[in-house]
């Protein structure tokens, strides 16, 4: 899906249209728990605004926006305590790789011994 649908839950929550429980916000992201978690700690990572619908979307262009999600997500698995035991950061992409909401999010899952993705 490469059309951004302003509609979108993801959308929503930016808008306070649906509450979310906020760990973090900044210009340009905002962070909040999972209504149905994955891992003990389950946190999605989304942009402001209208992003690319996922991966498949980006383009060359989008480099750094996904560099400052990354380097944000790691600030926020430190503030989460998940920087000493591990964490793992996933990017979906498309419904067969579980992609619900095509706004991109970053996924920040810790809190256990995660097991093997592959």
């Amino acid at each position: 899906m490469t059309t951004y649908d302003p509609d979108n839950i993801f959308a929503r929550i930016l808008r306070d249209e649906i509450p979310s429980d906020r760990v973090y916000e900044d210009p340009e992201f905002i962070a909040f728990r999972d209504i149905t978690p994955s891992a003990p700690t389950h946190v999605v990572l989304i942009p402001r605004g209208q992003p690319p619908t996922g991966p498949a979307a980006l383009e060359d262009s989008d480099a750094p926006l996904i560099g400052r999600m990354i380097l944000t997500a790691k600030q926020i698995a430190t503030q989460l305590d998940l920087d000493e035991a591990g964490y793992r950061l996933v990017f979906n992409n498309g419904p067969d790789a579980g992609q619900t909401v095509f706004h991109i999010h970053l996924h920040i899952l810790g809190g256990k011994q995660l097991g093997p993705v592959a």
